[in-house]
């Protein structure tokens, strides 16, 4: 028997089984598209994920007050232009004295030859009025000599800080646009805390945070003493050697402050281990949840394995009067595996179309949610995978009752009632 007459039997007993077939193609639709859509959720978190920090510097490493050894590593501060991992001071310490970094800190740094840049921020809340608005805003006080060449924020309107800058601020994309009831323009006068200051410098970014001046920045945030820092961002000069400088530096800070590796109260994160630690952790996430979509697919082939047995016993007179009239055993196995292929391959088909029809919906539905934010992407490798393995659970399902059928004896097939 022709290949082409196995597909044509095939197709009539899809054809000629409709409500059976299309709730067994259901199955198949339902995993297909959970896949595609889970898929497309982990591909756009990471193009977002990707996007957020590789503007990151590979060469930036961050200083904080008190060491941790375990956190959430997606609990990231907001604002893209501020090159530091958390603030540190909030960090947990085995004794009752405030544990922070100060001048001394900062001048054991200088003196590493490792050390191009060094930067050095305060943070904290301050209330913030604008055309008779007001609200709490985060702000962050940098060194404003070197700001500009450590941090990977772009400016989207004006200019940096510079050295001879005093009651100015640089603002955060969001806190410009629409934080307030009308936007801030560049050189605008707002008040903080109190005080007036002029905006120089917008920052192209999705933020509400705010950059001054470290020396202003500790004139309107309470409780900050001066020459006491949350963080120090250091710019190595050598990026190919990260991981030999980041030990070289703990152990300056480990003389500097009279510690051990059993006492060390400060930590050194550097952005490329945050990145990759993130992307690890995502991937496993995308894992976990595919796994999740591939519970439909086992139902499926259970449906099509159910499918294939029952037409193996609705046709064992039909297999027998075929093989009387010299239909060979491959003939009848192939004839049921083209059965099995074509379902998986109907279901593989409108799965990726209903797949990624949920794709396109996901980001309305999750409105402001961080999936939602992030996006989805349907990349041409999920749509080829998901196909290709509606297709073989199609097979592998139906292996087994087309081996049956094959194998039936005319004799036994014709006596079947």
């Amino acid at each position: 028997m022709k290949l082409t007459k196995c597909l044509k039997h095939a197709f009539d007993m899809v054809i000629h089984s409709k409500l059976r077939s299309w709730l067994t193609i259901i199955g198949i639709v339902i995993g297909v598209a959970a896949v595609i859509a889970i898929v497309s959720i982990g591909d756009g978190l990471q193009q977002s994920l990707n996007q957020r920090l590789s503007g990151l510097g590979g060469d930036i490493l961050t200083v904080s007050a008190g060491f941790s050894r375990g956190g959430n590593i997606f609990s990231g501060r907001g604002g893209g232009g501020n090159t530091a991992g958390g603030n540190g001071a909030s960090s947990s310490s085995a004794t009752q004295k405030e544990i922070v970094l100060n001048r001394a800190d900062l001048q054991a740094l200088k003196g590493s030859p490792d050390v191009a840049l060094i930067d050095t921020n305060i943070r904290g809340s301050v209330n913030v009025s604008y055309l008779g608005k007001s609200g709490s805003v985060s702000v962050t006080g940098v060194d404003q000599k070197v700001w500009s060449q450590i941090t990977t924020a772009k400016i989207k309107e004006g200019r940096f800080l510079d050295s001879a800058d005093q009651n100015v601020v640089v603002i955060g994309g969001r806190l410009a646009s629409s934080f307030f009831s009308k936007p801030i323009g560049i050189n605008k006068m707002i008040l903080i805390a109190g005080n007036a200051f002029r905006v120089v410098g917008i920052l192209d970014d999705e933020s509400n945070q705010m950059y001054m001046p470290i020396q202003m920045a500790y004139q309107v945030i309470k409780d900050k003493p001066n020459d006491i820092y949350d963080t120090i961002i250091v710019k190595i000069k050598n990026e190919d050697d990260l991981d030999n400088v980041i030990p070289r530096l703990q152990d300056k800070l480990m003389i500097e402050r009279h510690v051990t590796d059993k006492n060390k109260d400060f930590s050194i994160t550097s952005n490329k281990q945050q990145q990759q630690a993130r992307l690890d952790t995502l991937n496993s996430i995308n894992l976990f949840l595919i796994a999740i979509a591939a519970v439909s697919l086992i139902v499926g082939a259970i449906g099509i394995a159910n499918t294939m047995f029952t037409s193996v016993l609705e046709k064992t007179k039909e297999i027998g009067i075929m093989k009387a009239i010299g239909a060979r055993n491959k003939d009848i196995l192939l004839i049921f595996l083209f059965n099995a292929t074509l379902i998986g391959l109907v279901g593989g088909i409108i799965g990726i179309l209903l797949g990624v029809l949920l794709s396109a919906a996901i980001p309305s539905l999750l409105g402001a949610l961080p999936l939602g934010n992030s996006g989805t992407f349907v990349s041409t490798n999920s749509i080829i995978m998901a196909l290709s393995v509606s297709v073989i659970v199609g097979i592998i399902a139906g292996i087994i009752p087309a081996i049956q059928a094959s194998k039936l004896r005319p004799v036994d097939a014709l006596r079947y009632e």
